[in-house]
């Protein structure tokens, strides 16, 4: 039997200048916890998975809105993993994100794990306000150890201030357009990811494209942001590729 659960977070700037969470509700398998604060006045979320999911036929959706001046980190205690479901249907994964002004949010979940014989379509929609912080990393693994990878179609749309800032599609696996796999796009890796980071603060002074060693890539986009795209043999050592280059951003503005 399929599931449809849709988790709800809301952050909000309170009285004291302290974020709080006037919604935070889980719903199926998305179980949402309060977890430690991030420094400041931010607060951060974790979402726990309460049951294996997404297998086929799901629907699954979480919506975060960050109200003005709020600070948010959301961030998940394990790896999504897609399953193959029993009547061959394709699971839906939907993140909608919303970001007032001056507000920051950091999307930062784990990695999402394409196993063999999976169906799943994920779309993540994002709207900013003009001054609003943004840190999004999305990682695939496709397939599970000594495996090959199931079917996944990713979406990101990101808006800022009404305009379109990115739109993307990206599709591996069985029914993916040829050459998903060839040298031109992951070149027999199976770990890739990528790393949004829209910082009004680039308007001023934004990074310059340049290669980060020898599988990734940062790129300027036509806006007050940058995207890193990065593939790995592993997940561990995207993560280390794509950590590295958040560091090296968010110290650039520190200075």
């Amino acid at each position: 039997m399929s599931v449809r659960a849709t988790a709800r977070i809301t952050a909000a700037l309170d009285g004291r200048g302290v974020t709080s969470l006037p919604v935070l509700r889980g719903d199926g398998p998305l179980a949402l916890r309060r977890t430690r604060a991030t420094t400041g006045s931010g607060t951060r979320v974790t979402v726990v998975g309460a049951m294996s999911a997404p297998l086929g036929g799901d629907r699954l959706a979480i919506e975060t809105r960050v109200g003005d001046r709020a600070r948010l980190t959301v961030d998940s205690a394990a790896a999504t993993v897609a399953l193959p479901g029993l009547g061959g249907e394709p699971a839906t994964y939907g993140i909608e994100l919303s970001v007032g002004e001056r507000a920051e949010l950091r999307w930062l979940p784990e990695q999402l794990v394409s196993a063999h014989g999976s169906v799943l379509h994920m779309t993540t929609r994002v709207q900013l306000a003009a001054t609003a912080r943004l840190v999004l990393r999305e990682e695939q693994i496709l397939g599970r150890h000594g495996e090959g990878t199931g079917t996944l179609v990713s979406h990101l749309t990101v808006r800022r201030a009404g305009r379109p800032l990115i739109d993307q599609q990206l599709a591996y696996g069985p029914g993916a357009p040829g050459g998903w796999d060839g040298a031109a796009v992951l070149g027999g890796h199976r770990a890739v990811g990528q790393l949004l980071v829209v910082e009004p603060a680039f308007d001023e002074k934004r990074p310059d494209a340049r290669l980060l060693g020898e599988t990734a890539v940062l790129t300027p986009l036509a806006g007050p942001a940058v995207l890193v795209t990065a593939v790995a043999p592993d997940a561990r050592l995207l993560r280390g590729v794509l950590d590295q280059a958040l560091d090296e951003l968010l110290g650039a503005q520190e200075e």
